[in-house]
C-alpha cells in the first residue's frame, strides 16, 4: 500500500494541475508531516513557493488549491493557516481502515521499491594482522543497518568487506616472523590475533631502526607479489588467523559480509594506470604518476595531485580504490555504491570519484556516495581510549557491555525477588548488552561525534535499546497474562480509535513506510531509531490510559490489535537495525 504521505502528495499534485494547469513534473506538492499537531497531521506550503511564479498572493493560491483538492475519505476538510499554509488532518475512520489493512500484511504496509537496484555497500573493512577496535564499530553497524533496510525495500545488496590484506606491511611481518616465530608462517592457529598484533608492532619498530631488516622486508614483498609459494602460504595463514577473529565479532553482532579485500584488486592496478594514461589524465610529477584534481588546491593555490603510481613503481590506496570502483561498476554492474567510513576520508573519496568520472568509468546513471561518520568519544569528550591511552579493542567493549548488562539484570531480579535460569540470564544479558551498543550508535546522527556511556545506553529510560526492548516485552506480558495468541486475533477485527492516545498511536504506526523511504534516500538510520522511540512512548501513554484486557468488546479486541501492531512494528524496526527482541526481560 502507498504511504499516507505519498497519497496526499498525489492528491495535491492533481489539485495543482486542476487549479493552474501545472504538470506533475513541474512542481513539488511539498507535503510534509505537520511541525505542530495543532495544525493537523500534514501540511503543504506549496502556495507560498508559487506566489512569484503565478503573480498572486499565497493565500489566494492556497484557496484555489483547496477548492480543487479532493481528500474526502482520507482527511477532514482542509484548512488554510497564516499566509497560505494548507493543513490536513486525517479522518479517524480512514486510519482505522488503514490499520486493519496492515494488520493482515506481513510487511506492515511497507511497499517494496518500485525499481529495485543493484547496490554495493562497502563497510567494516578491518586490517589483517590487527585487531578490530572501537573505530570499526560505527562502520560495521551503520553499514549493516543500511544494508538491512535496503534489502527489506527489495534491492539486491552486495555487502563488501574491503579488508586491508595487502601491502608492504606483510613483507615486514613475514620477515620478522621468520626469525621470531616461524611456526606462524607454516601452521594454522600457531598464534592468536593478540600475539600477532604484538609481533606486528615489534616488526614495525625493527623496520624503522634496522636497514638490513628493511631490505629483507622489501624482498618478502617482492616474493609475495611474484607468488613465491612459501611467502604466499605465510600470507594466507596470517589472513586466515585474522579472519577467524573477525568472524567472532561479526557473529556476535549478527553482521554478514562478503570479503573482497585489497588483494582481490591487486592484479587490476596496472590496467588502471595504463587506462588513465590513455585518457591523457596522468601527469608525471617528481617521478610519480598523478592526476591533478579540479577543486582541490594546496596552500599555494595550486591543484593537488592524486598519486596513482609512486616514483618507485608501487601503488597506493587511491590506485586500489579506483580499481575497486571500476570493478564494481563494470563487473558487479552496481546502480548505487555506498562507502561507509569515517569523515576523515571524505576528501579521499571525493578525489577518487572525480578521477573515475573524468576517466569515463563513473557515469551519471550510477550513484556513488560516501557515508561519513563522526568519532566515538569518551565521557571526557576526547577520542575513546583505554586508561593507558591505547585504542579500545572492539571485543573488550562488547564483553564489558554484556557484563554490565548482566550485573544490571542480576540487581533487577534481586529487587523483584525473581528467580531465573542461567540460560535466561546469559541470553538476556547478551541481547541487552549488544543491542545497547548498537542502538546508542545508530540513534545518533552518523555525521556527529557521540559520547560513549555505558550508563546511558543501558538505562531503561530514555532513547535506549533497553527502553524499546522493554516496550516489546511489556506487550508480550499482556499476551501471557490474558492467555491471548496475537496471531489468532480476528483477521477483520474492527479497529476503533476513540481516545486521544489510541489515535496518536494509530497515526504513528502508519508512518513506518514513510520513515523507511526517508532512510533509503538519505541513509540516516537514526530516523528509524527516533521513530521506534516515539512509537514506544506513544504505546506506553496508550497503555497507561486505555485498559486493554479489562475493556468490553469490541474495544478490547481493537486495543489488542493495536498492541500486536506495535509489537510487530518494534520487532521489524529493531531487526532492520540488527537488534533482536526479548519476550521477557
Amino acid at each position: 500500500m502507498s504511504s499516507i504521505i505519498e497519497q496526499l502528495r498525489i492528491k495535491l499534485t492533481q489539485a495543482l494541475t486542476a487549479s493552474f494547469g501545472l504538470a506533475r513534473a513541474d512542481i513539488d506538492s511539498m507535503v510534509v508531516p505537520a511541525s505542530n499537531p495543532n495544525f493537523g497531521d500534514y501540511q503543504s506550503n506549496v502556495a507560498l513557493s508559487l506566489s512569484k511564479q503565478l503573480g498572486q498572493q499565497p493565500r489566494a493560491i492556497a484557496q484555489q488549491i483547496v477548492q480543487n483538492l479532493d481528500v474526502s475519505g482520507i482527511c477532514q476538510i482542509p484548512s488554510i493557516a497564516g499566509p497560505g499554509f494548507i493543513n490536513l488532518t486525517l479522518e479517524p475512520a480512514y486510519l482505522e481502515v488503514q490499520l486493519s489493512d496492515i494488520q493482515a500484511d506481513l510487511r506492515l504496509g511497507v511497499e517494496s521499491a518500485a525499481t529495485p537496484q543493484s547496490i554495493i555497500i562497502d563497510f567494516s573493512s578491518p586490517n589483517i594482522a590487527k585487531e578490530m577496535h572501537v573505530g570499526h564499530l560505527r562502520s560495521t553497524i551503520i553499514g549493516d543497518a543500511i544494508a538491512r533496510i535496503l534489502e527489506f525495500r527489495g534491492h539486491h545488496v552486495l555487502r563488501l568487506n574491503h579488508v586491508g590484506d595487502w601491502g608492504t606491511q606483510f613483507g615486514m611481518l613475514i620477515a620478522y616472523l621468520r626469525e621470531a616465530y616461524p611456526a606462524a608462517l607454516t601452521t594454522s592457529n600457531a598464534l592468536d590475533l593478540g600475539d600477532l598484533v604484538t609481533f606486528y608492532r615489534q616488526a614495525k619498530q625493527r623496520f624503522d631502526a634496522d636497514e638490513e631488516f628493511q631490505y629483507k622486508a622489501r624482498q618478502e614483498v617482492v616474493k609475495l607479489q611474484a607468488g613465491v609459494e612459501d611467502t604466499q602460504r605465510a600470507w594466507q595463514l596470517l589472513c586466515e588467523q585474522s579472519r577467524r577473529e573477525f568472524e567472532i565479532i561479526y557473529d556476535w553482532l549478527d553482521v554478514h559480509l562478503t570479503e573482497q579485500g585489497e588483494s582481490f584488486y591487486n592484479p587490476l592496478l596496472p590496467t588502471v594506470v595504463k587506462d588513465l594514461e590513455k585518457s591523457s589524465l596522468l601527469v608525471e610529477d617528481a617521478g610519480a604518476k598523478c592526476v591533478f584534481l579540479e577543486g582541490f588546491t594546496n596552500k599555494d593555490g595550486k591543484p593537488l595531485p592524486l598519486i596513482v603510481q609512486k616514483s618507485d613503481g608501487g601503488y597506493n590506496y587511491a590506485t586500489t580504490d579506483l580499481a575497486a570502483l571500476r570493478y564494481r561498476i563494470e563487473q558487479d554492474k552496481a546502480d548505487r555504491i555506498i562507502y561507509v567510513t569515517d569523515a576523515g576520508q571524505a576528501n579521499h573519496f571525493a578525489q577518487v570519484f572525480q578521477v573515475a568520472r573524468r576517466a569515463g568509468w563513473l557515469t551519471k546513471e550510477i550513484e556513488v556516495v560516501h557515508i561519513p561518520f563522526g568519532l566515538v568519544q569518551g565521557e571526557d569528550g576526547k577520542k575513546l581510549k583505554t586508561r593507558s591511552g591505547e585504542t579500545v579493542r572492539l571485543r573488550d567493549l562488547l564483553d564489558e557491555a554484556i557484563a554490565r548488562a548482566r550485573a544490571d539484570l542480576e540487581a533487577r531480579l534481586k529487587a523483584e525477588g525473581r528467580e531465573e535460569t542461567e540460560e535466561f540470564k546469559t541470553h538476556v544479558a547478551q541481547v541487552i548488552g549488544l543491542s545497547a551498543i548498537k542502538y546508542a550508535d545508530l540513534s545518533q546522527n552518523r555525521n556527529s561525534n557521540y559520547i560513549f556511556s555505558f550508563d546511558k545506553m543501558l538505562s531503561l529510560q530514555g532513547n535506549t535499546a533497553p527502553y524499546l526492548l522493554y516496550a516489546y516485552a511489556r506487550i508480550q506480558s499482556i499476551s501471557r497474562k490474558g492467555e491471548i495468541d496475537f496471531q489468532n486475533l480476528e483477521a477483520n477485527a474492527k479497529i476503533l480509535l476513540q481516545q486521544e492516545t489510541e489515535l496518536a498511536l494509530g497515526k504513528h504506526l502508519l508512518q513506518l513506510s514513510e520513515v523507511l523511504t526517508d532512510v533509503e534516500r538519505d541513509l540516516l538510520p537514526n530516523r528509524l531509531c527516533q521513530y521506534l522511540y516515539e512509537l514506544s512512548q506513544k504505546f506506553n501513554q496508550f497503555f497507561e490510559q486505555c485498559p486493554v484486557l479489562w475493556s468490553e468488546e469490541p474495544v478490547r479486541t481493537s486495543r489488542l490489535v493495536l498492541c500486536d501492531l506495535t509489537a510487530r512494528t518494534l520487532k521489524l524496526g529493531l531487526s532492520l537495525l540488527g537488534i533482536g527482541v526479548l519476550e521477557r526481560m
